[in-house]
């Protein structure tokens, strides 16, 4: 177990609170990654997704300082999430009523914090026990280290997405049944 690591789920209120500091996390990770991984656009997906019924953040503080997170939210009937999937997907793949499917959004750890299974266990603490009987995620092709993480814990790829986002890049849709190995056991040391 890492040292003063505690990791602590929260409500979107809950959120607003240290949004500023959530927002600052995602520009350290995604530090020179582009115009799409710009502050405006973080933000305003951030805003609108604290909005979703049912969203949810869990945050890993050492100390008490922001080291990761992760949030997500339930995928309500006429979501925009599946807008710009690549067909050919299953029938039915994209019909949602609210208790479907749980989007998992951003999972984010501080650079200098990563390899010791924080991802793992704010992947685990979010998902677990989770009611609906599937999770999804969006994961760029090309981030071979998330890319394998998730496929440890679980994860298959069913097709690609490309939102309908000013610059937004293409991404893998994955999805995780909610019977699936956890991805973590304990933190590393």
């Amino acid at each position: 177990m890492i040292k003063g690591l505690q990791l602590d789920h929260h409500c979107a209120d809950e959120a607003k609170e240290i949004l500023d500091q959530l927002v600052d996390l995602y520009l350290e990770v995604y530090a020179g990654g582009g115009d799409f991984y710009s502050e405006d656009r973080y933000r305003r997906q951030l805003e609108l997704h604290l909005q979703r019924a049912g969203w949810e953040l869990v945050t890993a503080t050492v100390h008490g300082a922001l080291v990761g997170y992760i949030y997500g939210f339930p995928l309500p009937p006429q979501t925009r999430w599946w807008e710009g999937i690549h067909e050919p997907v299953p029938a039915g793949f994209t019909e949602e009523d609210g208790t479907r499917t749980f989007a998992l959004s951003e999972l984010l750890v501080c650079p200098a914090w990563r390899r010791r299974g924080i991802a793992a266990a704010l992947h685990d603490k979010l998902i677990e026990g989770r009611a609906e009987p599937r999770t999804t995620l969006l994961v760029r092709p090309d981030n071979a280290v998330a890319q394998m993480a998730y496929s440890s814990w679980g994860w298959s790829k069913v097709t690609k997405l490309q939102p309908n986002w000013d610059r937004a890049p293409t991404f893998d849709v994955l999805i995780r049944a909610a019977d699936a190995h956890p991805a973590s056991g304990q933190l590393a040391s």
